[in-house]
């Protein structure tokens, strides 16, 4: 069943501008799921390492919008402390765990192969909202308080690659005023709800 979704999918996906179909016609609901590793960036880097984050996601189309399709995610990251940075201040451990939510835009190119595989090049833009929380655990000779901060932020990310459909490999840079990072994500996506 859901491989001949698929294969209406990607027929009308690739067809569209040759049909004149009615707004409402084709709908589809998508859930993705995405896991890669998240690569601090500028100040956020002097503190931590690379992390891993996931997430999940809904996406949406209709006809009269291929080929862009409209999503939301949530999401989670851990990003563990440097080790140089231990060396350069009174932390004996940092370590900052976000929960990020997203809103945007997927624009899906023409296909580069058709053949073997669909292999379509694609580009995402959208806003950002993070909740994070930051674990400082002070050195014991440094005479200070271990303490946890936490924030919430506004920001954006832009990101590029390749869909098969069903499965993507895409970058996303992420934008906040003081957590700026890049992720590498590989997602599943399965229909959820699809009519024609």
């Amino acid at each position: 069943m859901i491989k001949k979704i698929f294969i209406g999918l990607v027929f009308i996906a690739i067809t569209i501008s040759a049909q004149a179909l009615e707004f409402g016609q084709v709908k589809g609901l998508f859930m993705s799921v995405g896991v890669g590793p998240r690569i601090p960036l500028g100040e956020f880097a002097g503190s931590h390492n690379v992390g891993v984050g996931f997430n999940a996601a809904l996406s949406y189309t209709d006809n009269k919008l291929l080929p862009i399709f409209f999503y939301s995610d949530i999401g989670f990251q851990h990003m563990p402390g440097s080790q140089d940075y231990y060396k350069t201040s009174d932390h004996a451990s940092i370590s900052s765990n976000m929960i990020i939510m997203n809103f945007g835009g997927r624009y899906y190119y023409s296909p580069l192969v058709e053949n073997i595989v669909l292999l379509m090049p694609i580009i995402e833009a959208g806003l950002s909202i993070s909740y994070a929380e930051t674990s400082h655990i002070m050195s014991k000779d440094s005479g200070k308080n271990n303490f946890i901060e936490d924030e919430f932020n506004v920001g954006f990310h832009v990101g590029a690659g390749f869909s098969m459909f069903l499965m993507d490999v895409v970058t996303h840079y992420h934008y906040f005023r003081s957590k700026q990072y890049i992720s590498f994500d590989l997602r599943v996506r399965i229909p959820i709800f699809v009519s024609f």
